[in-house]
């Protein structure tokens, strides 16, 4: 689920789009007094699974924010962090839903959702993932960012009015959102193509296309072999690639993508710019969301001129 991010940041967090996909006006109550989506119809806290993603996250957050917790049953951070969003899920009265995503019990989930550390929070808007933080930040910090989060979609509801679902999720982008939260990565990337074909600048479309295909590659790995080609053949621009690809698969993009520089500052010829080529796919398919890229791109520039 790629993201559509720039513009505003939040302490900790990495930025929102100021202007995420809209959702049509909720069923139910309506507006509050400063534009923002009424309350949810339902519980405010779900747990999610891979089978009930496509209808309880990106189906209602054409309706409502979805705020997705990823957590784990040994993850120290999660257990401080997972009360502080029920409460606040609580707090809010359903303007927004909090969703829960036990990464042990559905990894691809996790893995699609492009999650590298635990508790993951995104925020999904309209079907996209429009913001998102990593690690147990204080409730103080939490609040700002939903303060936030709900105030860009009621700035993007009140800006048009009687927007529909289909105006707010390309079909396209929609059918690949839900084909990788079933682990389908072919049809994911399938349908960021046919995306592309119609609007072949589309950014999400570009970036979504790259993760699928990302995972593609890694799902045929062996890890272990992986790891044993590549420190036993150095100059191997394969090898390399596959490393980094792979480490960028098991939540290590910062070391996954200096790796990589460090070869093409070390490599010259086809092989250099084979490496530099693949450095530019990844940091479409990381997005400037991740921390990683912009170091690595300033990093990759330098190893270049």
């Amino acid at each position: 689920m790629p993201d559509s991010l720039g513009g505003l940041r939040l302490a900790g967090a990495v930025p929102l789009d100021p202007k995420p996909a809209t959702p049509p006006p909720p069923a139910g109550p309506a507006p509050a007094a400063n534009g923002a989506a009424g309350p949810a119809a339902g519980p405010l806290v779900i747990d999610v699974t891979e089978a009930s993603f496509a209808t309880d996250v990106v189906s209602r957050s054409m309706q409502v924010p979805v705020v997705l917790d990823f957590w784990a049953s040994w993850c120290g951070p999660c257990k401080q962090l997972s009360p502080v969003l029920e409460k606040l899920a609580v707090a809010d009265g359903g303007s927004w839903i909090l969703a829960k995503v036990d990464v042990d019990a559905n990894p691809g989930l996790a893995q699609a959702a492009g999650v590298q550390g635990i508790p993951a929070v995104k925020a999904v808007v309209g079907g996209r993932i429009i913001g998102e933080f990593t690690g147990a930040v204080p409730e103080r910090e939490v609040r700002s960012w939903l303060d936030q989060l709900l105030a860009m979609v009621a700035e993007a509801t009140g800006g048009l009015p009687g927007a529909s679902a289909a105006e707010a999720q390309d079909p396209h982008l929609s059918a690949a959102e839900a084909a990788l939260a079933r682990g389908d990565i072919e049809t994911a990337a399938e349908s960021y193509r046919a995306r592309l074909e119609e609007a072949p600048g589309d950014q999400e479309a570009l970036t979504g296309l790259a993760r699928a295909e990302l995972l593609r590659r890694v799902n045929a790995f062996d890890p272990a072999q992986v790891r044993a080609r590549a420190a036993a053949n150095p100059d191997d621009v394969e090898a390399a690639i596959a490393a980094a690809d792979l480490g960028i698969a098991e939540g290590d993009s910062a070391g996954a993508l200096a790796g990589l520089v460090d070869f093409v500052r070390r490599a010259s010829g086809p092989e250099r710019d084979r490496a530099r080529a693949h450095l530019v796919d990844l940091f479409q398919a990381l997005s400037d969301a991740d921390p990683a890229v912009g170091p690595a791109r300033r990093s990759l520039a330098a190893a270049l001129f």
